[in-house]
């Protein structure tokens, strides 16, 4: 199995689906690495292919515990879990990658975590046009998540660097970024 088609298969189960395969996660989303491996026979996971992917996923995607006997998803979870995230000051801006065919909703609504347990946000421009390149015709939002702070929005910043928020409201984002 490819590093990519590896990293996906870890996102399909550590962060949505680990009853595809039988797999328990503990309530902050930890997975024993050797019943991830056991259960992972048929899809060819290796012990070596995860250490790769683990070590040079470029964000930073997955994360093993201090002792190297569990693994979880830094964030972006559908599934419910506590990934005991401590509130955060963020930047005075925030960045959010998305395509232009959600601009009309993101009007309306702003930014909404949907399935998942919050809002991602990048520190940086480039990270944030990279998320929105995926899907479409790319737009980079700013978010004036200081603004949102002092006003009693809570953030959090996962271990790999993703703020991480509730909702953000559209009177906090600047949509004149199209990149």
């Amino acid at each position: 199995m490819s590093d990519v088609k590896t990293s996906k298969y870890l996102s399909y189960v550590l962060r949505h689906q680990p009853e595809s395969i039988g797999l328990d996660l503990d309530a902050h989303g930890w997975a024993d690495v050797t019943e991830l491996l056991a259960r992972s026979v048929s899809s060819g996971l290796t012990r070596a292919a995860l250490d790769r992917v683990v070590a040079n996923n470029d964000k930073k995607r997955f994360e093993y515990s201090p002792d190297g006997l569990k693994i979880r998803a830094s964030q972006g979870h559908s599934v419910n879990i506590d990934l005991s995230y401590e509130a955060r000051t963020p930047p005075e801006i925030l960045f959010h990658g998305t395509v232009d065919r959600f601009l009309d909703a993101i009007r309306n609504s702003g930014l909404m975590k949907m399935k998942r347990h919050h809002v991602h946000l990048s520190a940086d421009m480039d990270t944030a046009q990279s998320v929105g390149d995926r899907r479409g015709k790319h737009v980079v939002l700013r978010v004036r998540a200081a603004e949102m702070d002092a006003d009693g929005h809570s953030f959090f910043l996962s271990t790999n660097g993703v703020w991480l928020t509730e909702h953000v409201p559209p009177e906090y984002i600047e949509f004149n970024l199209a990149v």
